[in-house]
């Protein structure tokens, strides 16, 4: 166990417990959580089941009209307080994140930097107009208001766990909702202690937010509760397909955030070097684990052998450890069995005709930088996401099949466009299927003031993150008010 954790995030504290209004022991018992890149139990977490969901749920939804209440310059003053947290504490809680998801020092810090600007973005949503005066047939005055959805489930995945948890627990308490959050059981502390305590800290009443690490089982109580009238996920589009079907049958609301299989497009008159390493970051970041991912580069034939080789060479020096002992470029995979998928894609490639030009290979959980000359429609590594940092190359004569070979996914993330004439960039980019393009940029782009999300398995059209926020954490009321009562011809 870890007995010496800092004082900011003291296992004493919060070891062994989940956070429902406060910090108790969960029904469902505990669990350890294990770092991936050596297996070392870092602390023991409340694991949450059923029973301990549908509690959290009835307290948060008894919480939730007094919070609504609140001032919102107090729930603002509340946010801000708890992104000073974050970034106060940020050097403690960086290693966290790198212990518990793997992420070398540099992606922990996003994390830390990213997540208070969620925080500061959803502290301005408190401020925000929330209504406006409608035109009426009559004397009334008639207008409309943004107003809470109540209690607001959460469910986040473990690549980006402090990220992808707090922009949607901040912006949707930010709006009057109360919160339960169910993190990954894999990464409990980056998804979901730490976001407690700097809330808890910051002063943020009783019942307004709670922390329920557990797994399938809590999840699916959190989607059917009654006490809950929205869901946010993020995750895979398994996983997600599931949220919304039983979400559906429950009548609630579902904001999905899904994978992606992310194109990136590499136009002939691009300069390689610029390129490659636009194509290596999308690909290898946090060993490829992020949703907007690069899992297709998609190079002109005209400069596909440049820049295959300026790849190959930078995927030869990205040394691959474990980040809190060694400078390494990649970190562990999160599991046994995601090493095994990402093994079975690249096989299956090769087995298919594609070339191995680097990598392909792992020792235990640490997989090598890899690089796919030859992808094809039909292999796996053309049509699955792979989690994991496998750059896949396939090159195209016309801008026209590079629209098709990008179009052809059943996903729609993110894409990018690279080239040095911008209007035939943007012009390519306008035929591309996605929620998010970068037009000069790789695809791996995120943050508190643009709305993000995907189409397709991507997601479900719904958005978090900029003006989609209030669209997506709260809904209209309409009121119509008349000076006195009047009758009517019955």
């Amino acid at each position: 166990m870890n007995m010496h954790a800092p004082k900011f995030l003291d296992t004493g504290r919060w070891g062994g417990m989940a956070y429902i209004s406060e910090w108790q022991e969960a029904l469902g018992g505990t669990i350890n959580v294990t770092d991936p890149a050596n297996g070392n139990v870092l602390a023991a977490v409340g694991f949450c089941g059923v029973a301990d969901v549908q509690r959290a749920a009835a307290q948060a939804r008894a919480a939730q009209s007094a919070w609504a209440k609140t001032q919102p310059s107090t729930r603002a003053a509340i946010l801000n307080r708890a992104a000073d947290l974050l970034e106060q504490n940020g050097a403690e809680l960086a290693s966290w994140i790198m212990q518990e998801s793997g992420s070398i020092h540099a992606k922990a810090m996003i994390e830390i930097e990213h997540g208070a600007l969620f925080i500061r973005h959803a502290a301005s949503l408190a401020m925000q107009p929330s209504g406006m005066f409608l035109p009426g047939m009559d004397d009334r005055t008639n207008y409309a208001r943004r107003v809470p959805h109540g209690v607001v489930g959460v469910i986040s995945p473990f690549n980006f766990p402090l990220v992808l948890s707090v922009r949607s627990i901040a912006a949707a308490i930010a709006l009057g909702n109360t919160v339960v959050h169910k993190p990954d059981p894999r990464t409990p502390i980056s998804g979901g202690i730490i976001i407690a305590r700097i809330f808890e800290e910051a002063g943020l009443p009783k019942g307004v937010l709670h922390v329920v690490p557990g797994g399938a089982e809590a999840g699916e109580a959190l989607c059917s509760d009654p006490n809950i009238a929205m869901v946010s996920f993020t995750g895979s589009a398994r996983g997600g397909a599931k949220v919304g079907e039983v979400c559906g049958r429950n009548l609630k609301r579902v904001q999905l955030e899904l994978g992606g299989k992310n194109a990136l497009v590499i136009l002939d008159d691009a300069d390689l070097d610029i390129a490659a390493s636009n194509a290596a970051w999308g690909a290898f970041l946090h060993q490829g684990q992020i949703c907007m991912a690069t899992g297709l580069i998609l190079v002109n034939e005209k400069i596909e052998q440049g820049l295959t080789d300026r790849l190959v060479a930078k995927a030869q020096h990205l040394p691959a450890g474990d980040p809190s002992t060694q400078q390494v470029a990649l970190g562990p995979i999160i599991s046994d069995a995601q090493v095994e998928t990402i093994q079975k894609i690249v096989d299956d490639a090769v087995a298919k005709g594609a070339k191995l030009l680097a990598g392909g290979t792992h020792d235990g959980r640490f997989y090598t930088a890899t690089v796919l000359s030859g992808v094809k429609p039909g292999m796996l590594a053309f049509e699955e996401e792979i989690f994991g940092p496998v750059a896949c190359i396939t090159s195209f004569k016309t801008d026209d099949e590079a629209v098709a070979l990008a179009n052809h996914s059943d996903y729609g993330l993110a894409a990018g466009v690279i080239s040095a004439d911008l209007g035939r960039a943007m012009a390519l980019g306008d035929q591309l299927n996605v929620g998010q393009l970068h037009i000069n940029d790789q695809t791996i782009n995120g943050g508190p003031y643009a709305p993000f999300g995907g189409r397709g398995k991507s997601g479900n059209g719904t958005r978090v993150g900029g003006p989609a926020d209030i669209e997506e954490f709260t809904q209209w009321q309409w009121v119509s008010v008349k000076n006195a009562a009047t009758p009517y011809p019955f």
